[in-house]
Order: structure tokens, then C-alpha cells, then sequence
């Protein structure tokens, strides 16, 4: 095995959460900082909490009703379109039939 090529362990690495939980364990990085641990986490907790730091939920929400709306627009355009057509296919044989 070839010295000094392995990083330094600490035997007392310190992982602090957002909800304010200090675990101790060992790590080669000294100080680490985690949004979620087991002590707020809900699936551990057992309580049902929306974490959502970002806004991210309701950004899918907005994209959602916009590619909804465009949809429908595009279905009623389509009908219009066709509508039309029939009812110039309707004047040409009109016509031809005079």
C-alpha cells in the first residue's frame, strides 16, 4: 500500500442538521451541515410534514395549469379549424351542385 495517499479520518466528526440535531460519528470531513436527520425526518418522526425549501411543489403546480391551459386551447383551435373546413367543403359543393 502506498503512504500518504489516504485522506485524514476524524474520529469526531460533527454532522449539524437544519432542525438543530449535532451527530457525532467519523468521517474524513471534519464539519457537515444536513436539512434533514432522523430526529426531524418524517418517516422517522411519524408526522406528516410538507418540506418544501425551495418552492418546488408549487412551481410544478403553476407548469401544470399552464401546459393544462395550453392543451385545451390547442383542442378548441383544432375544432375551430375543422369546423371551418367542413364548412367550406359544404359551400364548394354548393356551388358545384348549381
Amino acid at each position: 500500500m502506498k503512504p500518504n495517499i489516504h485522506p485524514t479520518y476524524f474520529q469526531e466528526a460533527t454532522i449539524t442538521c437544519s432542525c438543530g440535531a449535532v451527530l457525532l460519528t467519523g468521517s474524513t470531513v471534519e464539519k457537515m451541515h444536513t436539512e434533514i436527520c432522523s430526529q426531524c425526518h418524517p418517516f422517522y418522526t411519524g408526522k406528516k410534514k410538507v418540506i418544501d425549501t425551495t418552492g418546488r411543489v408549487d412551481r410544478f403546480k403553476k407548469l401544470a395549469e399552464k401546459s393544462e391551459a395550453k392543451q385545451t386551447a390547442r383542442l378548441k383551435a383544432s375544432k375551430a379549424k375543422v369546423g371551418d373546413k367542413k364548412e367550406t367543403v359544404k359551400k364548394e359543393k354548393e356551388t358545384v351542385a348549381k
